[in-house]
Formats: C-alpha cells, structure tokens, sequence
C-alpha cells in the first residue's frame, strides 16, 4: 500500500497530527477538518483522544472509520499489556500486517504515554520520534518544521502544539484551527 501527498483520498489529506514532548510533558493535536476531495465535510471533527483508561493519548490521519478500528484495536492490546504501550503498538503493528482485514485500513496513529511517542503506521512501522516531536497528516511536515524551530525556545509542549498546528493551517487547505489538544505528565 503505498500513499503520497497527491493521493487524493490516500492517508495523507485530510488531518495534521502533531506531538511534542517536552520537560515531562507530551502533548498530542490535531485539526478538525475532514475533507473529501477538495470539499470540506466536517470542520470539528475529534481526532485525538484518551485511550487505556486515560493513561494513552493518540492522535489519527487518515480514513476516520478505519482510525477508530485501529483505536478499538489498540485499546485491546493495552488491556493485555497495561502500562506497556510500545509492547502493545508493536502487537497491534503485527496484526495491522498480516490481517488482510486490517491491511486495507488506510490510517495512520501518533500515541503516547508518559514515557514514550510512538509513530503507527499501516506497513507495520513503529517509529519513535525523533527529538520527542513528530507530525502526520497532510500538514504534519508544517507543523513539524514550526515545532521543531519552537522546542528549544519558552513555550511548554501544549503552547507548542498549538502554535505549530495554527502555523500548519495557514500553509495546508486541509488542515483548520478548530484544534483538540490532549497532554500528559507533569
């Protein structure tokens, strides 16, 4: 499965996730846009959320129903390994792979807990970001390129999120300022 930003329904259009983490802190964006095509269909959609009792916060780009199998899916795995989120991420990745159900969910998932950030993707990847910061989506790459010139300047992990993605949505049509931010940490 492959996708690239001219994809015009691929994984690449429609959202910008973001996560930094900084000083103890992670945080977790994303935009409310949805968007078919060239036309917007949702303006506050939630694409980030709480997941495993609160102790995970993730973030979606992608096809939205496929997104919230993969959450579903993933909350799974954390009740099977609570408190061990990359062991969870790396099982569920297995299963993303080799479940030709799951193989043609076109999604991609930034999760966190307080001691590590996570890239998912659908080829099975597991990424952790470097740095503490990482952007998906459509704008990921705006939002990215902002948190990363932010990061070693005054601003905690959420402000951070926040500006970026504002940054993001003057550069990306498929990314909006109607913004869900969740932390965790100190």
């Amino acid at each position: 499965m492959s996708h690239t930003p001219s994809d015009a329904g691929g994984l690449w259009h429609g959202t910008t996730i973001l996560t930094v983490r900084k000083d103890g802190t992670v945080a977790i964006g994303g935009d409310g846009q949805v968007s078919i095509g060239q036309t917007v269909v949702k303006a506050n959609a939630r694409k980030v959320r709480r997941l495993g009792k609160s102790e995970v916060i993730g973030g979606f780009a992608g096809a939205t129903a496929d997104a919230f199998t993969l959450f579903e899916r993933l909350e799974s795995k954390l009740e099977q390994y609570p408190g061990q989120l990359l062991r969870a991420a790396v099982e569920l990745a297995k299963d993303w792979r080799t479940d030709r159900y799951l193989r043609r969910l076109e999604a991609m998932m930034i999760v966190a807990d307080k001691e590590v950030s996570l890239v998912l993707t659908g080829t099975g990847d597991v990424l952790e970001p470097e740095g503490g910061v990482m952007g998906i989506g459509s704008g990921g790459n705006y939002a990215l390129a902002a948190a990363r010139a932010l990061i070693d300047g005054p601003l905690d992990a959420e402000a951070i999120v926040r500006r970026s993605l504002d940054i993001a949505a003057d550069i990306c049509v498929y990314t909006n300022r109607n913004v869900t931010v969740e932390t965790l940490g100190t």
